[in-house]
This record gives structure tokens, sequence and C-alpha cells, in this order.
């Protein structure tokens, strides 16, 4: 089930905190819960990915883009992500998601986050977003257009770009294998 409590609870924890420039970090604490687990009794891998969301709602928030969403009706969706994994989390453990913008193409945004306890990155996920209207994907050159976001993206770091060139590689939709 979603964190539908955990969010509310970010939600009101940084509703005054100031505002963030694009490419600036929001920083949220949580916890390792029991319903986190997986069957290892460690933080499972989905969970994980739904647990970023406790840091990209507020970090898309204070950078004014949930509100500029809302005021022209658009949506936020996720259009990919790529996952390191490098250490466990366990139950009751407490942990710091750290989440940015980094820039966007012409059709998506690229928001890195990561996952650290005690100083030490136990794992990082690169997120491709888009924002989505009635007419389907918005261009990122609208959206900054509408927001305090720079007139230009900032250059993404070269393993975006190349994470990026792969994706465009990759066949869509995918090959049918005719397994049943």
């Amino acid at each position: 089930m979603y964190p539908f409590l955990r969010m509310a609870k970010e939600i009101i924890v940084h509703r005054n905190d100031p505002p963030l420039k694009f490419g600036e970090t929001h920083v949220s604490r949580h916890m390792c819960w029991p319903w986190d687990l997986d069957f290892w009794f460690e933080l499972n891998n989905g969970r994980t990915l739904t647990l970023y969301d406790l840091g990209r709602i507020p970090l898309v928030s204070r950078m004014g883009l949930l509100k500029t969403a809302r005021e022209n009706k658009w949506g936020m969706t996720v259009a990919g992500t790529a996952v390191r994994y490098r250490r466990r989390i366990r139950i009751f453990q407490t942990f710091k998601i750290r989440s940015r913008a980094l820039g966007w193409d012409k059709r998506f945004f690229y928001v890195e986050q990561s996952i650290w306890i005690k100083g030490e990155c136990a794992n990082q996920a690169m997120y491709r977003m888009a924002i989505t209207g009635t007419k389907g994907i918005v261009p990122p050159a609208m959206v900054s257009a509408e927001t305090t976001f720079p007139e230009q993206s900032p250059e993404l770091p070269i393993w975006v770009q190349n994470w990026i060139k792969a994706e465009d590689s990759r066949p869509w939709p995918p090959e049918n294998h005719n397994d049943m």
C-alpha cells in the first residue's frame, strides 16, 4: 500500500522549509518500518522506489513545480528509473533521502535521489520524469518558462547523458517472445 500517512507527514514537516533553486538538495529523514521489509528482513527494493516519493514530492514542492503543475492542471509521472543498491537497510534503521533536480532534455526532467545511513550511501536512483498535460508530455522548456527554473537546463552529468543514450537505443515496445 502507498505510504499516504508518511507522505502527509513529509508535506507537513517541510511545508515551511525555504524554497529551493533548481539543483539544490532536499534532505528528508525516515525509518525502515516492519511493513517496508522483504523476505530477507531488509528494505524491499520496490518499497525503496516508493519511499523515494517521500523525497521527490517535497523537492518539487519546494522548487515551486507542484504549485505550477496544479495551476496548469499538469501531472507528473515517472518515465524511467536507474537504481544502484549497495547497502542493506534493516528494520528500524534511520536514513536520509537526498533529492535534487539535475536538468532536462527536450522531453524529460532528470532527478537524482540517494539514501544515506550514517554518512554512507546505501542506494542511488536516477529518475526520468515527465510533466503531463491534456495533450501529452509538456515540453520542459514550457515548464521552465512557467517556473523560476533557469531558462536553459544545466548540463547533465556524463553518467546521465550515457543513460539517456542507452535508453534511446533500447527497443520499444520490447520483443514479444510468445512464451505463453
